[in-house]
């Protein structure tokens, strides 16, 4: 092809989407400051993962010493980065005070790192309460490493505990991004903004949704495939949609069997069973034994079908 023609119409595409249309103005953010960095993100979930988790997923270190030295340079770079990209996501925020100097938002950011550093130690307890729970439920799991070190479900909660912990900090944006990171990964969507207990598993894992105002008590178990989710929305009065409590609360003590679908504000009473394949959209007592019809056993003669 002529070079000429190539360079005409890279230069012709170049200048079309260089110009932004007022469509894409309108939803790109109002500030011009740097948005948080995906990359950065990873290597914030990887740190705390190597503190957490330390004999996994980095060299083993056996000596106490080491180990607290190691841990010691990760919470370092812990800090620095996570402190940095909070800040980003604070000018990201629309909603955020538009007149506060980037020093201000800096110490913010900082403030809010070192609360969520605070808070290392609690999901590090919690994670461990998951890892009991999926190797109590799984059969095929030999070791608690293998849990640690394999099991998607663990992936996704440590995702889930550390996003789940900067939203409640108010975090705009980061606690999505990790959530999406192990969603992207696992199949596994659990909304950062869900409350969940402890001893909580997840079988398999793939397909399973969480929505961001769902409640989950202590030792519940989902198997793949199971949306807790949003039955209907409510609007204003200018017709925008309401961020409402709209999702399932499950209570202690309740398994969830693959493919089930739990919508809207109901509650699952604790100690119930709900079978696969069921849609619930009513609240059920504790105790409870939910399943589908036994199937109809239907002969066919003489070629005839349904």
């Amino acid at each position: 092809m002529d070079k000429t023609q190539i360079n005409e119409t890279l230069r012709r595409n170049v200048a079309q989407l260089a110009q932004q249309s007022e469509k894409e103005l309108s939803m790109m953010p109002a500030t011009v400051a740097p948005l948080p960095s995906v990359e950065m993100v990873k290597r914030i979930v990887a740190l705390v993962k190597n503190i957490i988790f330390p004999d996994y997923f980095e060299k083993r270190q056996p000596d106490e010493a080491i180990r607290s030295y190691h841990i010691g340079v990760a919470m370092e770079e812990l800090l620095r980065l996570l402190t940095k990209q909070i800040a980003h996501g604070l000018q990201f925020c629309e909603d955020c005070e538009a007149e506060r100097t980037k020093e201000e938002v800096y110490r913010e950011a900082e403030q809010k790192a070192l609360q969520f550093i605070d808070s290392l130690p609690e999901i590090k307890r919690i994670l461990y309460t998951d890892v009991q729970a999926m190797f109590d439920n799984d059969p095929a799991a030999p070791n608690y490493g293998e849990v640690i070190f394999c099991y998607p479900s663990m992936n996704t909660m440590t995702h889930y505990r550390i996003a789940h912990r900067l939203h409640e900090l108010q975090v705009p944006i980061i606690p999505r991004i990790i959530t999406e990171l192990a969603h992207s990964k696992t199949g596994i969507d659990i909304h950062p903004g869900a409350r969940i207990g402890e001893y909580f598993a997840i079988d398999h894992g793939t397909g399973v949704v969480i929505g961001e105002t769902a409640i989950i008590g202590d030792h519940v178990t989902l198997y793949q495939g199971v949306t807790l989710g949003a039955k209907s929305f409510k609007y204003d009065e200018q017709g925008n949609m309401l961020n409402i409590p709209r999702h399932p609360i499950i209570e202690d003590h309740v398994t969830v069997y693959s493919n089930a679908s739990i919508l809207g504000r109901i509650t699952i009473g604790h100690h119930s069973v709900i079978g696969g394949n069921i849609w619930i959209t009513n609240s059920v007592p504790p105790y409870s034994r939910i399943q589908q019809s036994k199937a109809i056993d239907v002969a066919f003669q003489d070629g005839a079908g349904i």
